[in-house]
């Protein structure tokens, strides 16, 4: 049986483990969304208890782009503060590079796959890899966006809380 890393607790607070991987082509990045959500995000998805988080990230992308990918280095680990459906939610977020089949479509701009995930219909694109492409897209956590040109060459790890940030990631506090 399979666990989700997943505790919700009253009132109104979540923590999880996401995994997500950071796939690139021809300058661009791989991004998705649930179809009902205004923002978009890196693939991923939710580590279960028992797997690493490299098996996560090989488990979900099977599951979501239907190809085996491979799993390079790990490039952040964020501690990550946000609301969600009316819930803060505290999160363990663990993101690596990945390599995506060639197989995988490729279009600049366009939905590229589609693909039912539980209750969520989600929709994968590719982006410009570039800082002002993620600034204009909402595409939290934010930093990603002002690091998306020059990866970090060894492990990040930070604290991230975008709680009193806006959709592009000005703050309000």
């Amino acid at each position: 049986m399979r666990t989700r890393i997943r505790i919700k607790s009253k009132p109104k607070r979540t923590f999880q483990m996401r995994v997500a991987g950071l796939g690139f082509r021809n300058g661009h990045v791989l991004v998705h969304r649930a179809v009902h959500e205004p923002f978009w995000t890196f693939p991923g998805g939710g580590a279960e208890i028992g797997e690493t988080s490299d098996e996560t990230l090989r488990r979900e992308m099977m599951e979501e782009l239907e190809v085996h990918v491979r799993v390079d280095r790990l490039l952040w680990i964020v501690e990550n503060f946000f609301h969600y459906e009316g819930r803060d939610c505290h999160e363990l977020g663990i993101f690596y590079l990945m390599d995506i089949p060639e197989s995988f479509p490729f279009a600049s701009g366009e939905i590229v796959h589609r693909i039912k995930d539980g209750n969520n219909e989600l929709e994968f694109k590719w982006v410009p890899a570039t800082t002002q492409a993620l600034t204009e897209l909402d595409i939290p956590p934010y930093f990603i966006a002002s690091e998306i040109e020059n990866l970090p060459q060894t492990v990040k790890h930070l604290v991230w809380d975008d709680r009193n940030l806006d959709e592009k990631g000005k703050s309000h506090a």
